[in-house]
């Protein structure tokens, strides 16, 4: 049973994109007042909290998080009026408001950064990783940017290279200077004091580098297909997941239990050894919750679902992962998994049914629950940078980034009074739009608003432990606590199981009971009592 404190424990967070929520000032992209406009449709969902992606004052070299004031909200999306008001509305509905922090990296305009490079005397001259050129020019080592290239850009004021593990926009603060994890620490005091609750860290794995500043050694795993990044081709021992970065996230977790029943959300961003990394961040006295995104890329099917999770729980951890298909960061997972549909509505039901079916804290992203697709876009279209960077292998984060619809027949799908929008809203989109759904049972979004009130009421569901059925694929079988029996059928092909003492349904899609026997329709699935 969790207690008020511990309301994180098993909850289900709605994430929300500014940009692309609600746009109540018709300049084509979201803002604070279109969020407070559109919380009944949230609240009404049954969700325990919403997490708000960046909407700090920012150039938007990467979309906000690139932060040049960590203290205060871009012009684009409003004031810090507007954004007190919006913690205040989302409290009445009865919604936590968990918001976004980037604190391994700022924006190159940022104040800070505007005076560390002016001089190697100055007093934020340590506040980023600067570093003299090798002999014969090239960077200190061997570090590779996730959006591409070298790590290190030359800056021709300080004669020094500085490192940014994004965008060279983005310049990595030094965490091994007290100064900057104090400052940190206050931005987090900030706004704990205007009544947030809680934070998602953002590359919370990051923020430490090697102070050596030694070589990264190759990735020696082996691969399909070639990479196409660099950063893919080197295991990142030294550029990130620094032991010293654990002391500094106890000190954020210290902060945090000052206040009442907050809760703090990590993104780890890894791909060697995630489900280490995640257990290490979640240990005692640090982070409450984390996430990485074994579940939120290509690989899909029963085994591989299975061996994620049990992965996770092994050894008796007790910690709380956060499970995401679907994010601002990756397509959507109905496109990404439409090979293993047998329709769109039938595969959304399906993958939520599951999703809130799993052990550990949930995270939805805004039309998810629409069942919404991932936008094709022309390469004209694209503002994301690494889209532009990796076309068209990889055309990057803005398909799932477009607009939500809430009105198929109105302009701009009702997100916006603006003749144009940042990113465009596709036909595709607008047909599944809140208004068109939010009055048929049968819809994807009356669906996820049921599941998510199965999860509420049902204590297995949100807090029992977990063991899986040994069926065969493409079945999937999880029982939860005593009471509870789910199984997916994960394929667009039908299947049969014979399952003994099961109870009364709870919920299902395309399924026929007979006794024991149960069909499975392509993507079908049960979750039932136990009966005892």
């Amino acid at each position: 049973m969790t207690t008020d404190q511990e309301w994180w424990r098993g909850s289900v967070t709605y994430q929300i994109y500014p940009r692309s929520f609600q746009d109540d000032n018709a300049d084509g992209m979201g803002d604070l007042q279109g969020i407070i406009r559109r919380l009944p449709h949230v609240a009404d969902m049954g969700v325990d909290a919403i997490w708000l992606s960046p909407f700090f004052t920012s150039p938007m070299a990467d979309m906000g998080y690139d932060v040049s004031d960590h203290r205060d909200v871009d012009p684009t999306f409003g004031t810090l009026a507007d954004f007190d008001a919006l913690v205040a509305r989302a409290h009445e509905l009865g919604l936590k408001v968990i918001i976004d922090q980037v604190l391994s990296h700022s924006s190159d305009r940022h104040p800070f950064f505007q005076e560390s490079r002016s001089s190697r005397s100055n007093a934020k001259a340590d506040w980023y990783v600067w570093h003299d050129a090798r002999p014969e020019g090239s960077p200190p080592n061997n570090w590779q940017s996730i959006f591409g290239g070298p790590a290190w850009t030359w800056d021709v004021r300080r004669r020094q290279y500085y490192f940014h593990q994004f965008l060279k926009e983005q310049p990595d603060l030094n965490f091994h200077n007290p100064e900057v994890q104090d400052w940190a620490l206050d931005t987090l005091r900030f706004w704990l004091d205007r009544g947030v609750d809680g934070f998602r860290l953002d590359a919370v794995n990051h923020y430490v580098h090697d102070a050596e500043l030694r070589d990264n050694p190759p990735d020696i795993r082996e691969k399909s297909e070639p990479d196409y990044k660099t950063f893919e081709m080197q295991y990142p021992i030294h550029s990130k997941n620094r032991p010293e970065n654990l002391t500094f996230i106890e000190r954020v977790r210290a902060l945090t239990d000052s206040y009442d029943a907050r809760t703090l959300i990590g993104e780890i961003g890894e791909a060697h050894h995630p489900v280490e990394r995640l257990q290490d961040y979640t240990g005692p006295g640090r982070l409450h919750q984390a996430y990485h995104t074994a579940l939120m890329h290509k690989p899909y099917g029963a085994a591989f679902i299975r061996s994620q999770l049990e992965e996770m729980f092994r050894d008796g951890y007790a910690g709380c992962p956060n499970w995401a298909f679907s994010s601002h960061d990756v397509p959507r997972h109905v496109s990404r998994w439409a090979d293993y549909a047998a329709t769109s509505e039938a595969f959304a039901k399906m993958t939520c049914a599951l999703l809130l079916s799993l052990r550990g804290s949930v995270c939805l992203y805004q039309g998810e629950e629409l069942g919404l697709e991932q936008t094709e876009l022309d390469y004209d279209e694209l503002v994301d940078p690494e889209g532009k960077t990796f076309y068209p292998e990889n055309p990057g984060r803005d398909g799932s980034r477009t607009p939500m619809p809430w009105t198929a027949d109105a302009p701009q799908a009702g997100f916006s009074e603006a003749p144009t929008t940042w990113l465009p809203i596709k036909p595709t989109q607008a047909r599944r739009a809140v208004d068109r759904q939010e009055g048929d049972p049968e819809s994807v979004l009356s669906f996820y608003k049921r599941m998510i009130a199965l999860r509420r009421e049902r204590p297995a569901l949100r807090s029992g432990g977990m063991r899986f059925l040994d069926l065969p694929p493409p079945l999937l079988g999880i029982r939860r606590g005593d009471d509870t029996l789910c199984v997916f059928n994960l394929d667009p092909v039908a299947a049969e199981a014979e399952f003994s003492g099961m109870g009364g349904i709870l919920a299902s899609e395309g399924v026929t009971c007979d006794g024991a026997h149960i069909s499975f329709a392509p993507n079908g699935f049960v979750i039932a009592e136990t009966g005892g």
